[in-house]
């Protein structure tokens, strides 16, 4: 387990004489225990009072790390949800998107035979043994210190019959709000429930059983944030903007991804959004780097987290238990730990490029460089999804001296790229190739490498 992995490389030196890069190994180490297993963090979260960020029941900055496991609750018996579920804990994940009840891919009975309703389809005849394995999996959640992202009717994309889009328009207005009645009374004591209104559809055609739903659901839960998931190309605040209960913004883009979130980090008045959708891993023909780089872009852009997918993750087909330790997880456990080793929510996005000057590539393109810096001016970080030379102002960076490193997200490690006057410009390229994260500090502040697993003397 990565975990155990870095809990026993806290102390790697046989000698009794510390370089100061092997001081800092340790300090590295402690940092990415301590961000993998921190789990503490208090459910439910709410918005901050930035209007940026998420954050817990004692006020700590909530970074969104979450996994796309739509068929979860359907999908999978006690036994797998759990291996799952801890599999997901061990890699840093604190977010799920889960299907309430699922329609097509592993619905609508469960593994153990039972299906939502008693009679397919009818909203009002709720089936006690299909939610008491639904409550298992939710709470079985908490326990590992994950959050839900709990869709209660996933509407489906256009042209399939994926969703319950159908059955919403022959339940009607008031069945719906019947059915939000019953799960909000059901799961408003749930502490780790986000509520994720629609799914891969805007609501047009049924907005008002859409709408029923959520007026039934906040009835009884008046705890949990609400949220929502529509069409590709679409940010929750697109379709839910005017009805008063969104809470928290996402963005699902398959095209210019960052160009997309910084659209989103500048609506007026601000909204804390995740980036929910975009390529998933096993998808599309999707490469490592692009799934790296629309994680990295996420936060740099503003966001206060994202989710990644995996095929055949989302939908739990053959094949998923070796899947969770894809490249993309191992790659977002170390997205984690390089964000987490500085003040992430304290980032605000580079966008009129006043720190990094040039080297920015295609602004409408996969190599852009997306870069943030605290509101201090104490760090910088900068995501390069290729390797070139590029030119920072230092005098951006407060403080006489800025220590800079590189992190390599391909390995979670970091090595120093040397300390410099904050006087002017200054180029830097990368070690080698592929994607890298610069990180630029305050050098008066002192602080470790950027959390990573070794140190490159």
């Amino acid at each position: 387990m990565l975990i155990d992995r870095c809990q026993a490389s806290l102390y790697p030196y046989s000698d009794k004489t510390m370089t100061r890069f092997q001081c800092y190994f340790v300090l590295a180490g402690v940092l990415l225990c301590a961000a993998l297993t921190q789990g503490a963090q208090r459910y439910p979260v709410h918005v901050g009072a930035d209007h940026r960020h998420l954050v817990d029941q004692d006020g700590k900055p909530y970074l969104v790390q979450g996994d796309a496991g739509w068929s979860l609750i359907s999908g999978l018996t006690k036994e797998e949800a759990e291996l799952y579920l801890e599999k997901r804990r061990q890699q840093g994940f604190n977010s799920i998107i889960v299907n309430l009840i699922e329609h097509q891919f592993r619905g609508p009975v469960n593994r153990y035979g039972e299906g939502p309703f008693t009679t397919p389809g009818d909203f009002s005849t709720s089936n006690e043994k299909y939610f008491a394995h639904a409550d298992w999996v939710i709470r079985k959640a908490a326990e590992k210190g994950i959050q839900v992202f709990l869709a209660p009717i996933y509407l489906g994309y256009i042209g399939t019959e994926e969703g319950w889009i159908e059955e919403a328009l022959a339940n009607g207005p008031e069945k719906s709000r019947n059915w939000g009645r019953y799960v909000g009374k059901r799961y408003r004591d749930f502490d780790n429930v986000v509520w994720l209104i629609g799914g891969d559809r805007n609501p047009e055609k049924a907005r008002v059983e859409v709408d029923a739903i959520v007026e039934g659901i906040k009835e009884f839960d008046t705890r949990h944030i609400f949220t929502a998931h529509g069409h590709p190309e679409n940010s929750a605040l697109d379709q839910y903007k005017e009805e008063g209960w969104l809470d928290l913004n996402t963005t699902y883009t398959y095209n210019i991804v960052h160009q997309m979130l910084l659209n989103d980090y500048n609506r007026k008045p601000p909204m804390p959004f995740v980036l929910i959708e975009s390529t998933y891993e096993g998808e599309h023909n999707a490469s490592e780097v692009q799934v790296r780089r629309q994680a990295y872009w996420a936060i740099l852009c503003g966001g206060t987290g994202q989710f990644m997918g995996n095929r055949p993750i989302w939908l739990f087909d053959p094949g998923w238990e070796k899947a969770a330790d894809s490249v993309g997880a191992q790659d977002m456990t170390r997205l984690k730990m390089v964000m987490t080793s500085r003040a992430w929510y304290e980032l605000v996005p580079d966008e009129k490029h006043e720190a990094v000057i040039d080297g920015l590539g295609e602004f409408r393109g996969l190599d852009y460089l997306a870069a943030a810096r605290t509101s201090d001016g104490g760090t910088l970080m900068a995501y390069l999804p290729t390797a070139r030379t590029f030119t920072l102002e230092l005098s951006k960076i407060t403080g006489e001296k800025a220590q800079a490193w590189w992190y390599n997200p391909r390995t979670g490690h970091s090595e120093s790229a040397g300390e410099f006057a904050t006087d002017g410009k200054k180029k830097f390229a990368p070690p080698g190739d592929g994607d890298w994260v610069l990180v630029v500090d305050d050098a008066s502040r002192k602080l470790p490498p950027p959390g990573g697993l070794a140190i490159k003397p």
